[in-house]
């Protein structure tokens, strides 16, 4: 299993003036790091992936679909625009050498229902997924759906509804990224979830139930090692933390969750570590 972490772990947008961050991230040892795609107008793929190659590290990308581009909604022009942004963060993550591109990327991330999802909500989804998914496949990049609480999305809380969206799209490239801190919330069973998505699993986040340190919640972490090792998994997993609240994406940071910053990356690393060791990974 690869460790990486998320870039929000320090910054709460990412721009040039982070790139540091990729070094930082290969001086702690680690496999890779994710990228938010948030803001794509100060995404500067040619000076992310210049740092990636001189730094001899890898790289993943995520993001949350806006309001305004909720491949669900109502109005076609909006999906369409939904539908273009998800081909733009596929480009966006070829560009800068990396080969996965996962997250909450099947409906509004935070967007409210008064009604449970119907047919159409699910079809809307898929179709934008087959449009970047196509994409994707002729640029070599794989695409996670990432199952999110239900104050996060109406749509896809569990690995069991992930895998029904993926079923849909029809494509082999689509695959399934679970979190630790959503599959708290939402599923009866780490160790269950974490088997059922088997080889359809290409990304973990490895978070407390509280977002705090790794190790020192509520999480099964047993459940969710032994899962791991019973599927063999060889994937990419990330630390995933928020330093603040973002003005592009509601992170709901509202205390301090460690001492600081270094000490929960420090402690939740080596916490991780010695699960890897225990089981194997």
């Amino acid at each position: 299993m690869k460790l990486g972490i998320h870039a929000y772990a320090w910054t709460s947008e990412w721009s040039n003036e982070t790139l540091d961050l990729i070094d930082r991230v290969k001086s702690m040892g680690l496999d890779f790091i994710e990228i938010p795609l948030m803001r794509l107008d100060r995404f500067d793929a040619a000076a992310v992936r210049g740092r990636l190659e001189a730094a001899e590290l890898d790289a993943v990308t995520s993001s949350a679909l806006p309001l305004e581009c909720d491949v669900t909604s109502d109005d076609p022009a909006v999906r369409a625009r939904g539908r273009e942004y998800l081909k733009a963060c596929v480009r966006a993550t070829a560009a800068i050498g990396a080969r996965s591109f996962s997250g909450v990327i099947y409906s509004a991330h935070a967007r409210a229902l008064s009604r449970r999802p119907g047919g159409d909500d699910w079809r809307h989804a898929a179709e934008a997924l087959v449009e970047a998914g196509e994409l994707a496949e002729a640029e070599g990049v794989i695409i996670g759906i990432e199952p999110v609480n239900r104050y996060e999305t109406f749509l896809v809380n569990t690995c069991s509804q992930a895998l029904r969206l993926k079923e849909m799209t029809a494509l082999d490239c689509v695959k399934i990224h679970l979190d630790t801190y959503h599959m708290n919330i939402e599923e009866k069973s780490f160790y269950d979830a974490t088997v059922l998505a088997g080889d359809d699993l290409i990304h973990y986040h490895l978070c407390e139930n509280d977002r705090g340190i790794p190790g020192t919640g509520l999480v099964d972490w047993d459940g969710v090692f032994s899962g791991l090792a019973d599927i063999g998994y060889t994937g990419n997993a990330a630390l995933e933390s928020f330093v603040d609240i973002t003005d592009n994406m509601n992170t709901w940071v509202w205390r301090q969750l460690a001492a600081d910053g270094d000490t929960l990356l420090s402690e939740g690393i080596a916490f991780i570590r010695s699960m890897q060791e225990k089981y194997g990974l």
